[in-house]
């Protein structure tokens, strides 16, 4: 009689070992950079012109629930720190404003070119598939906090600027409006190495 008892509870004990492994591979689908919390597509070496080029690169689609409005190809590293500081900084300093934050508007990613586009000067980080530009923080009720429209004036103005400070060490380089003619609508982030600590302006 007492096996007869056993019998269910050893079939809802299947059941939820069974659920847990498909909850983890539908989870783990559309993964790259072995992380759940980041979605897109390993696109695999990216060819390009002199230094271009990224190896094992990957095109982004979302990090931490955040989606990106186009998919952003970048390296693993460069995948990982967006989703840090998207989870551990920028939705919490967006917090509830608008609903929370639905979506980073992305201004560009991977391009084999310049700093700034200028002839002759050093590569930028975008041609190393180590750069995304933001301009604005897209909320769940359609609203934008936007790097041209707010940066410098109200609450929306000081999100940002909370947000540009808390890039400040995850990433290398962090630019914004304050920084040059060049970043006044949007805001830079690399993942570059300068030796003595991270640059932003």
């Amino acid at each position: 009689m007492r096996v007869l008892w056993l019998i269910p509870l050893f079939l809802l004990g299947c059941s939820f070992i069974g659920g847990g492994r498909e909850e983890r591979a539908v989870a783990t689908r559309g993964a790259v950079c072995g992380m759940p919390e980041i979605q897109g597509v390993s696109i695999g070496d990216v060819p390009g012109n002199g230094a271009c080029g990224i190896e094992k690169a990957v095109a982004v689609n979302a990090v931490s629930g955040v989606s990106l409005s186009r998919p952003a190809q970048m390296d693993c590293h460069t995948a990982r720190t967006l989703n840090a500081w998207v989870k551990y900084a920028a939705i919490p300093e967006v917090g509830e404003t608008g609903g929370g934050l639905a979506t980073l508007e992305v201004a560009a990613h991977y391009a084999c070119r310049t700093r700034n586009n200028r002839p002759g000067a050093r590569l930028s980080e975008h041609a190393k598939g180590k750069a995304i530009d933001i301009s604005a923080f897209r909320l769940a009720d359609g609203s934008e906090i936007s790097v041209l429209d707010h940066w410098g004036g109200g609450a929306r103005g000081r999100i940002l600027k909370r947000l540009h400070g808390s890039a400040c060490g995850p990433f290398g380089t962090v630019l914004g409006p304050e920084s040059d003619r060049h970043h006044q609508d949007h805001f830079h982030f690399d993942t570059a190495e300068h030796g003595y600590g991270p640059y932003c302006r």
